[in-house]
């Protein structure tokens, strides 16, 4: 409700007034009733004492039931009006706050399936389930009204006769809170297999994946495994739908009874004169509306159970705990003294074996440092740590003299340019996805014209029909596929955005570049980088030889370090890697 009333007040005060107003009249309306019943026979007996009809007592009750009809039809579509737009605020709402808890997460934990799991279930029901337990509060406020009215009446009947209604309606409402209780068990157990089934409809139906899928004959298999999971979810979902409905209809029974017991009792209290006939119509009005009233209470009850267990999901999501930024620093008590690594160790969550083990370096301003080691050995890994995106288990990492926990990451990372060997294809406009690099200069075209320059992406983005207003990727309309080595200068003149940045990492840079272009990179990347630290990932040694050092990585431990001569005379992995390489290019 705090959620609802947040989102609009003028909406959820409209809502409370249509509810009250919808609440009321239809015991107004069955009082009514019997006024019009008993007039009705009142008229016909004056008529046969003295012939003459008198209309208007009836007429007057008439007109007034009408007026009272009509309200109830107008607060009826203010509170499906209300609720419309609710929704609409709503959904929004609670997306967003979804999304701005995502912004303050930890990679650590996107990297959790068990945290996944949460913000799949989060995201997948949270957006529709808060109103449908608004609504539901408001129909149950609304029939708790009526029946509170229809109560009044039916008192003066006999004391008992409310009570008649309870006892009908429990029973389906305790077996409803039960399987609401079943169904969200359910729900929580499956998040797992039905992020498999929508990894599976993205792979199935995505662009960057049907070209492989295609050629290795992929989609039956994928299919089959899909409608697997399927079968065996919908196995579950029907035992538990048989199951609710058929105890459902078997205690409906019970109410059903209740009810005509109800009924025979006004019928033979009417017969023995005890009521008049308009009491008669009222009482049975009362109780047809009354059951329909609790039953729909208990109905609303049990979905607001069901909605406040999917609720919790969303709650638990968003109270998540975020490591606090305790950092504030934005300048470093020994400018100048580059990027120190003290025996840095890192493992993964939940692995066994560490990621990084004893790792300790230095960099200065205007050098270079190169990491060469196979695929997995921990190079991503210490970029990652450098860029605080995880915290060293052991160890710590010194910026001009300070330990990185201690700088605002803000200002940490607006001095790193990075483009990682995974970069980021935004379905955006060619100059958007530069403009990426530096969320300042996000929309400033000189500055793209600058960057796409050095990464040597003005040639072949000027050929684009829409320049740099080109949307990129296939996914809208009119979208520009690039080449892998495109795509690379692109995410390369990203990096080359960020002008304040003095520590520049690239992983894998020119991977999917041709000689040339890797050849003009690099030249124009070694008349740039004065005054600038550079970290460099290659597997290509015509680039890593430059480097003012060189580290050699396996299993997470440094296995050499030195600059080419010094490597190559110490005649190790380096150097057999080394002209292992050159061979082939012999």
């Amino acid at each position: 409700m705090v959620l609802v009333w947040q989102t609009s007040r003028a909406l959820t005060v409209g809502l409370a007034i249509a509810t009250l107003v919808a609440g009321v009249l239809p015991a107004v309306a069955a009082w009514l009733g019997q006024l019009i019943v008993d007039a009705v026979i009142a008229a016909m007996e004056h008529h046969e004492a003295t012939g003459e009809a008198d209309w208007w007592p009836v007429l007057r009750y008439v007109l007034a039931e009408a007026g009272v009809i009509a309200a109830i039809a107008l607060a009826q579509r203010a509170l499906s009006a209300q609720q419309s737009l609710l929704r609409a605020l709503l959904g929004q709402k609670v997306n967003v706050m979804i999304l701005e808890k995502a912004g303050t997460l930890s990679l650590a934990q996107f990297e959790d399936s068990e945290f996944y799991d949460k913000l799949t279930r989060a995201r997948r029901e949270a957006s529709v389930r808060p109103l449908g337990l608004v609504n539901k509060t408001f129909s149950l406020a609304q029939n708790a009204i009526s029946l509170i009215s229809f109560g009044v009446l039916l008192v003066q009947f006999s004391p008992w006769a409310p009570l008649v209604l309870v006892v009908g309606a429990l029973p389906v409402f305790i077996s409803e809170a039960k399987f609401s209780g079943d169904a969200f068990r359910l729900f929580r157990w499956r998040s797992p297999q039905t992020r498999m089934q929508m990894y599976l409809e993205t792979v199935l139906a995505r662009e960057d994946s049907i070209k492989e899928v295609k050629l290795f004959g992929l989609e039956p298999l994928l299919l089959d495994r899909y409608r697997k999971i399927f079968d065996t979810l919908y196995a579950e979902d029907r035992r538990l739908t048989l199951r609710r409905e058929g105890w459902g209809f078997v205690l409906g029974l019970l109410g059903t009874v209740a009810f005509y017991g109800a009924y025979a009792w006004v019928v033979v209290e009417t017969i023995t004169g005890t009521l008049s006939l308009g009491q008669m119509t009222m009482y049975l009005m009362v109780f047809k509306q009354g059951q329909a009233a609790l039953s729909a209470s208990l109905t609303s009850i049990s979905g607001m159970y069901e909605d406040n267990l999917y609720l919790s999901n969303l709650y638990e999501y968003l109270e998540q705990p975020v490591a606090p930024e305790e950092g504030s620093l934005t300048a470093g008590t020994r400018p100048g003294d580059g990027i120190r690594f003290e025996n840095v160790g890192f493992t993964y969550p939940g692995a066994e074996t560490p990621a990084l083990t004893g790792i300790s370096l230095h960099i200065r301003p205007s050098e270079s440092l190169a990491l060469v080691g196979a695929n997995g050995s921990g190079k991503t890994t210490l970029i990652k740590l450098l860029t605080r995106l995880y915290e060293p288990s052991t160890g710590r990492i010194l910026l001009d003299g300070n330990d990185l926990r201690e700088w605002d990451v803000q200002a940490l990372r607006r001095r790193i340019g990075v483009i990682f060997q995974d970069f980021v294809r935004y379905q955006m406009k060619v100059g958007e996805n530069l403009g990426a690099g530096d969320v300042a200069a996000f929309e400033d075209e000189a500055r793209w014209r600058e960057a796409a320059r050095r990464g040597l992406a003005d040639d072949f983005i000027a050929e684009m029909p829409g320049g740099y207003h080109t949307q990129l990727g296939r996914w809208f309309k009119g979208g520009q596929e690039l080449s892998g080595g495109q795509w690379q200068k692109v995410a390369l003149s990203r990096a080359y955005m960020r002008e304040s940045a003095d520590i520049l990492v690239l992983d894998e840079p020119t991977a999917a570049m041709d000689a040339a272009a890797e050849a003009a990179v690099y030249a124009d990347f070694r008349d740039h980088s004065q005054g600038k630290m550079t970290i460099l990932i290659s597997h290509r040694f015509s680039t890593v030889r430059a480097a003012d050092q060189i580290l050699v990585i396996d299993g997470g431990e440094i296995l050499e370090q030195g600059d080419h001569a010094s490597l190559m005379a110490a005649n190790g992995r380096y150097a057999r890697l080394f002209r292992l390489q050159a061979k082939g290019y012999e």
